[in-house]
């Protein structure tokens, strides 16, 4: 019971201090709870968030149907696109094709039943280059030349044995069995020209001429001029010479006829008047000059050497 009473008095006092403190004015302020924001976009940012996604939308539209157009149009498929297709052997372009940039391949071959056509509005350049990306050769087809740089320049057959034109730094050759030159003004050399044969064409003459230096034929084992139907003619404007160092010049013609020679006379016929005379004699000076002496019984030629003194 004691203890029991003791417990209510002190319960009792505990409530008496509680209620005296909350009497008491407290000059301490109670903390105030933080304000509360709602959470979300509103006003003028909601609605430039919505433009702009409606924006983005209508840009993805358009993009993809361009991108389905220009696929269209230029007939993309699983082996190419327009024109080109790729397969095992290459790239096979059917059509006009237009290269902005340089090409870079190591064959180029056309159908079997059409040709191979490049087509350039300045020059059409083939360019060769080794290993070490330096040009070894190369060839340009322009509108007034077409110009080939390299070391050696061949043409052969169809079949690829016969070497019909080669030109290199030394020499030039031209392995055909016939060269026809079917220009009016023939032929120019600038320097020696060696060849077994020269022919005109049928009913053409065939014409050796130097206009300004001498002309020359050397051979090894003799030169043959020959003309089968006509005629032969030699002609100059200083002088002639046939010369045989081992051998002897032969004339061989039904008529040998020497025109312009000249007359030799005799000291005592100077001034006097010439008689008619209708057969001459041919002589020879030392010097190999020719020319006449009127004939007699015998031999005038020491006579009517006078001639041999201006030659």
């Amino acid at each position: 019971m004691e203890r029991s009473s003791s417990l209510g008095i002190e319960a009792l006092k505990m409530t008496q201090e509680q209620y005296i403190l909350a009497a008491q004015p407290n000059s301490l302020s109670r903390p105030e709870c933080p304000p509360v924001y709602p959470v979300g976009i509103y006003g003028w940012r909601k609605r430039c968030l919505y433009f702009f996604v409606l924006l983005l939308l209508v840009i993805m539209i358009v993009n993809l149907a361009l991108t389905i157009w220009i696929l269209k149009v230029m007939n993309f498929t699983v082996d190419g696109m327009g024109t080109l297709r790729v397969n095992k052997q290459g790239i096979r372009l059917e059509g006009i094709s237009e290269f902005l940039l340089p090409l870079y391949v190591k064959e180029i071959q056309s159908r079997k039943d059409s040709p191979l056509l490049l087509q350039s509005d300045r020059n059409v350049t083939l360019n060769a280059r080794n290993h070490l990306g330096l040009l070894t050769g190369q060839l340009t087809v322009g509108s007034e030349m077409v110009e080939a740089q390299c070391q050696k320049f061949e043409v052969r057959s169809s079949d690829g044995e016969r070497l019909l034109f080669s030109a290199a730094d030394e020499e030039i050759s031209i392995g055909t069995d016939k060269l026809r030159v079917t220009g009016t003004e023939g032929a120019v050399f600038e320097h020696s020209v060696e060849t077994p044969y020269v022919r005109a064409e049928p009913f053409q003459d065939l014409r050796l001429e130097s206009p300004t230096r001498t002309l020359t034929m050397e051979a090894p084992r003799g030169v043959e001029i020959r003309a089968e139907a006509g005629g032969l003619k030699a002609s100059c404007r200083k002088d002639l010479q046939l010369e045989s160092t081992d051998g002897e010049i032969f004339l061989n013609a039904e008529t040998i006829r020497l025109g312009g020679l000249p007359l030799g006379t005799t000291a005592a016929s100077r001034g006097a008047p010439v008689p008619k005379q209708t057969v001459y004699e041919l002589c020879a000076c030392p010097s190999g000059r020719l020319y006449l002496s009127p004939a007699a019984l015998e031999s005038t030629c020491q006579t009517t050497s006078n001639v041999c003194l201006w030659s």
